[in-house]
């Protein structure tokens, strides 16, 4: 469906733009001003929501860009803002006329002010820091103002590097404290006073800020250009995207599944780079120790002094954390609590066996239920058959109903999506027939995508769990199973809220004749996703019917937590009936509502969560070091009491399936990696509940007794 829509959409904008386009000429910065030209086209023709380009949007593409370009505020003085703005209200104009004005002005001018910084860092740096002094700097840059001189420009660059200086200086006094408490005499040889401490530490700080401004350095005029055409598509939504040429061949490498780097998504934050996705199979999600809501601060390679990329460019940053299978990366992290830990990861290619559906039996009171986890909605775009998400699942469900499983856990926890197609053979698996998603194009009616196969594959007890990071495809099949009052959603208030789809069109194939090479490529929003009731997923994601709280549930993620988000919206609904299956829906989401609220471990959780609030809210972080490390030492504290819920011991058993079972005498490596699996279920609480949700049902809950025929 994406492919014929993405030849629809271009077969279209070729038709006009071949008129467009073939009689204008371009005399200055010609290659630039003929990407604007197409890129506002594509968005104003193609865009399943495109925005009017007026006074509103002008301030908007201002504000984004001064804030992508110096984001905590220590290159542009006051006065360049001010003279900055007499484009505050004309770049609506300017975007329409193919003018550029207002950028090179501004990239002029970042030009002049980074060099300023090389000289200011270095005089900072030549005096010591004095951690004695009770001093404090905010964070909070977004509501900071521009400094209003060179001298006041100074004192914040003083107190960013005091503050970038201030772990590196604590790590070498700690290490060399512990130095000098060996009985190594090498070792004891080699501590530190404080003062030694001190100036390694800022010479470890220049020499990363060396290598920043020598990485910026190297950046063309057209890397900062990039940026400012992404300013203007940002505007739209924040899931198109434009490509450079080399960008868009690294996205065609990401989508074919053979990349290499870390395995996370990463999104742009004024204090470093948010990890928002971590990618089932990839080092990351292997190694464990990273977590989505973590922001990177400083890369490093392989031991060496790392760059702070706070202020940095994300295309620029994640430039430095890929690289070859192999290497290693260093990564400086403030955790989601606040916590800051330097954690090592060697660089790989994602595993995509671990990307696959796989389940596991769970037994408790000598009753037998399934749980089938789900990373991802996979598919081979090349041969459907190969091997899909749906079929996978299917055989898993196959496999467990032979070993005596009486209810079914579906486990969507930080899926991603992936393919619709699979979701809606999926979600046929569950129920005889009808609706599971419709999909509205712009300026188009809906078309509804259904389940024909009158054919149940499993028609017992049923539980879903989500959470914040269950997006796009995971969302339609929670909302299908809800809408049809099919399973029990139970998870976080709602999922991410991502009900848009993207197609990408080469740029190249809109304009007949280029002479400027590679053009690039537009990731453009063409459709919305909506339930079989009617509403979107967009925004609202899926709330569940049992909300259970999490480390995430006080802290802005998902779709809510970007700029410019597609709002909530709602279509008539579809035809469809209500699942018969269950005597009482809702008296089991009653009870498990019920027995959650006097969980102790949900009350452990609760009180973690806001916990992390109240750390990610602090802005005001104290530049002297003993209330430094007092901080640290009552963060440590608490982060220990929160070190038990990595303990809850559920009583639940996991096995392995037979099949699995047998692979085993042949594979010592899987069953490593299960047995690990089947000890974090155990812990898991939600798991845990989503069984008693199961037994509630399957006590005279169901109308059939009977399981249907398989699928297939």
């Amino acid at each position: 469906m994406k492919r014929n829509l993405a030849y629809a959409l271009i077969a279209m904008l070729v038709a006009v733009a071949s008129c467009s386009f073939t009689n204008k000429s371009f005399e200055n910065d010609d290659k630039d001003k003929l990407l604007l030209d197409l890129i506002t086209y594509v968005l104003e023709r193609g865009h399943y929501e495109p925005k009017d380009i007026n006074d509103d949007f002008s301030v908007s593409v201002f504000e984004d860009f001064i804030d992508i370009l110096d984001p905590t505020k220590r290159y542009f003085l006051e006065d360049d803002i001010m003279e900055f703005e007499k484009y505050k209200f004309q770049l609506d104009d300017q975007i329409k006329n193919t003018e550029i004005s207002f950028f090179n002005l501004v990239y002029d001018r970042l030009m002049t002010r980074m060099q300023d910084a090389k000289v200011i860092y270095k005089q900072v740096l030549a005096d010591p820091f004095d951690y004695t002094v009770e001093e404090n700097i905010s964070i909070d840059y977004e509501n900071e103002l521009f400094a209003a001189s060179r001298s006041e420009l100074q004192e914040r660059w003083r107190k960013q590097l005091k503050y970038a200086t201030l772990g590196t200086y604590d790590s070498k006094l700690s290490r060399s404290k512990k130095g000098s408490d060996s009985a190594d005499t090498d070792i004891a040889d080699n501590t530190l006073t404080p003062e030694e401490a001190e100036k390694e530490a800022r010479e470890s700080t220049q020499n990363t800020l060396d290598e920043f401004f020598d990485f910026v350095d190297d950046l063309e005029r057209k890397d900062w250009f990039v940026q400012y055409i992404n300013t203007i598509v940002g505007e739209f939504d924040p899931h198109t995207f434009y490509f450079a040429p080399e960008e868009k061949e690294k996205f065609d490498t990401n989508m074919s599944g053979k990349f290499e780097g870390i395995g996370a998504r990463l999104q742009k934050k004024p204090e470093g780079a948010k990890i928002v996705e971590i990618i089932s199979g990839g080092p990351v999600w292997r190694d464990k120790r990273l977590e989505v809501g973590d922001e990177i601060i400083r890369v490093g390679q392989d031991g060496k002094d790392p760059i702070d990329i706070v202020g940095m460019r994300l295309d620029d940053a994640i430039k430095l954390i890929k690289g070859p299978e192999g290497t290693v990366v260093d990564l400086t992290v403030r955790k989601v609590d606040g916590a800051i830990d330097v954690i090592s990861l060697t660089r790989d290619v994602v595993e995509l066996e671990e990307s696959y559906a796989k389940s596991a039996n769970i037994i408790k009171d000598n009753q037998r239920f399934g749980l089938i986890n789900l990373p991802k909605f996979y598919v081979d775009f090349n041969d459907y058959s190969e091997r899909n998400a749906a079929t996978d699942v299917a055989k898993e469900v196959e496999r467990l109903k032979e070993e005596g499983a009486e209810g079914l856990i579906l486990d969507l926890r930080d899926n991603g999506g992936g393919s619709l197609k699979t979701v809606v053979e999926m979600a046929g698996l569950f129920i005889k027939d009808g609706p599971i998603v419709q999909v509205r194009s712009n300026g188009k009616g809906k078309d509804v995508y259904d389940d024909k196969d009158e054919r149940i594959q499993w028609d017992g007890p049923l539980v879903i769990l989500v959470n914040e990071l269950s997006a796009s495809a995971s969302e339609i099949l929670a909302a299908a199973m809800q809408d049809y009052k099919r399973g029990i959603v139970i998870g976080s208030k709602q999922t991410f809220g991502k009900g848009t789809v993207q197609n990408v069109i080469p740029l190249d194939n809109i304009v007949r004749s280029n002479e400027h090479g590679d053009l690039g490529a537009i990731k453009l929003t063409t459709q919305k996703f909506y339930r079989i009731n009617g509403g979107s997923t967009q925004l609202e994601g899926v709330k569940s019917d049992v909300v259970v709280p999490d480390k995430y549930s006080y802290i802005d993620l998902g779709e809510r937590d970007q700029s410019t988000p597609l709002k909530w919206d709602k279509i008539t609904p579809a035809n469809y009936k209500s699942w018969d299956g269950y005597i009482d829906y809702e008296q089991t989401v009653a009870n498990s509502n019920r027995r959650m609220a006097k969980n102790p471990q949900i009350k452990l959780i609760e009180e973690n969560a806001k916990w992390i609030k109240s750390e990610q809210d602090e802005n005001l972080i104290s530049l002297n070091y003993d209330i430094y490390k007092a901080e640290e030492k009552k963060d440590k504290a608490k982060s220990d009491y929160f070190k038990s819920l990595s303990e809850y011991d559920s009583k639940l058993t996991f096995e392995s399936l037979q099949y699995e079972e047998e692979l085993f005498t042949k594979d010592s490596v899987l069953r490593e990696k299960r047995d690990r699996w089947h000890k974090d279920l155990a812990k898991d609480v939600y798991v845990e509940e989503a069984v008693n949700v199961l037994q509630d049902l399957k006590i005279n809950n169901l109308k059939h007794a009977k399981l249907a025929s398989v699928k297939g």
